[in-house]
């Protein structure tokens, strides 16, 4: 109960500050009709109910889970079966995201289809997959975040010069919402369970950081595709 309590604080503080701004200006300024705001006001209750839910299935489970597979992945077999799993794992939980799935479907209809719906997730979800593979990778080695962070933005930067401009943008959006609900609490717990567990790791210094560092992922690679398809 009392996690329950915790998250519906949670989404009170979140939800209600947002309705009552949007009511305000709708009452004041807007002067929307009736039938708009108890539409607006239905919506908010879902929102508020399913954002509820979703929270407390986060806690619940998707957050142990990611830390336990991340404590128990660096003692099941080799590096490169650490590697592959993790990259399994952040195309799995990507295509899952709603937020990539909002973002195709808005790229899709105002391109007519020249970017197609499957392809921009099938790419963004490759992209945060290697670089979770990474992150992960770099957690196990000890290298510094730094460097990493420096040569893939310094790749991004050259990589721009050469991609087309209508995909510029989309590629930071899908970096963007790579980051979204279900793939950051997952991809941090996971990064935290592995830096637990491995000695001369600190889950303060090692574990964080894989959300900056796998974000470059679906930039890269939605500007690979800008670049082929051109």
């Amino acid at each position: 109960m009392r996690e329950v309590k915790d998250t519906l604080k949670e989404v009170m503080s979140a939800v209600v500050p947002i309705m009552t701004v949007v009511i305000v200006l709708q009452l004041t300024l807007v002067k929307t009709p009736p039938a708009v705001i108890g539409q607006f006001l239905v919506g908010a209750v879902f929102v508020f109910v399913g954002l509820f839910f979703f929270l407390y299935g986060v806690n619940l489970g998707l957050l142990p889970m990611g830390h336990l597979i991340g404590t128990e992945l660096p003692t099941k077999g080799s590096i490169v079966f650490f590697v592959l799993v993790s990259f399994i794992l952040g195309v799995a939980v990507t295509v899952a995201d709603p937020d990539v799935m909002v973002l195709a479907n808005q790229v899709a209809t105002v391109s007519d289809g020249e970017i197609s719906r499957l392809v921009l997730i099938l790419v963004v979800a490759c992209g945060m997959g290697f670089f979770v593979a990474v992150a992960m990778l770099r957690i196990v080695l000890g290298v510094p975040i730094q460097y990493l962070l420096a040569g893939g933005y310094g790749l991004l930067l050259i990589l721009a010069l050469f991609a087309p401009p209508s995909y510029i943008p989309i590629s930071f959006d899908s970096g963007a919402v790579a980051t979204g609900p279900l793939i950051v609490p997952f991809v941090l717990s996971l990064g935290l369970g592995t830096a637990s567990v491995l000695q001369g790791r600190s889950p303060l210094k090692d574990g964080f950081g894989l959300m900056g560092l796998a974000s470059l992922g679906p930039i890269l690679a939605v500007m690979l595709l800008g670049v082929i398809y051109a």
